[in-house]
């Protein structure tokens, strides 16, 4: 993610011609935007959006964790007033190439993430699934992860998506208690539509 700098201007630089920026120059510098709360999928309680933070999130993504890099990074967290989370991260790499790159290491991660999870923990049950395609931009793809544990008693049901437009990706992550049945999946899809469609 390009961070906005501010330098002294040096007797060089005043010497320098200086061009004006056209549209598709702005383009490739301006940050790609987030979503708002008022864009994550309806819950019964207000959505409240955390501030845009540069880097990966402290406490990491479960299934994409090791996989997105550091490096041109911001993320930002989302909460309701009951057991409902939500997490967006943009990452913009060097090259669409890069990008490309990396949006399909990112779902190969997500689905092979149960299968880790049930390793780190035997008593783990679960299913997972895809749930197709979003044409939007360079398109992103939807999947599902539900969750249960009998000996605790807990069930977590938990989407994801990963979008591309040129060389930023993204990811989201909607969670909460409960089974895939009492999730959002349509409203998710469309959340993850306007996500990738106004990154730039």
């Amino acid at each position: 993610m390009t961070r906005i700098r501010i330098a002294a201007v040096t007797a060089a630089a005043a010497a320098m011609t200086l061009v004006p920026l056209t549209s598709a120059t702005a383009a490739v510098t301006a940050a790609p935007k987030f979503l708002s709360a008022s864009q994550l999928p309806a819950s019964s309680t207000p959505w409240h959006a955390d501030p845009v933070k540069q880097g990966l999130p402290e406490f990491g993504s479960v299934c994409t964790q090791n996989v997105t890099p550091a490096a041109g990074t911001r993320h930002r967290d989302f909460r309701t007033e009951l057991d409902t989370g939500a997490r967006q991260t943009i990452t913009v790499a060097p090259t669409e190439a890069k990008a490309k790159q990396l949006a399909a290491k990112l779902r190969a991660s997500i689905e092979t993430c149960l299968d880790r999870l049930k390793e780190a923990d035997p008593g783990l049950e679960g299913e997972a699934f895809y749930h197709g395609r979003v044409n939007v931009e360079e398109g992103a793809h939807v999947y599902s992860i539900d969750t249960q544990h009998p000996e605790v008693g807990s069930t977590d049901i938990g989407l994801y998506s990963i979008g591309r437009d040129g060389r930023a990706v993204t990811v989201i992550e909607w969670g909460q208690l409960g089974e895939l049945d009492g999730a959002p999946l349509e409203g998710f899809k469309k959340t993850t539509r306007v996500a990738v469609a106004k990154l730039y």
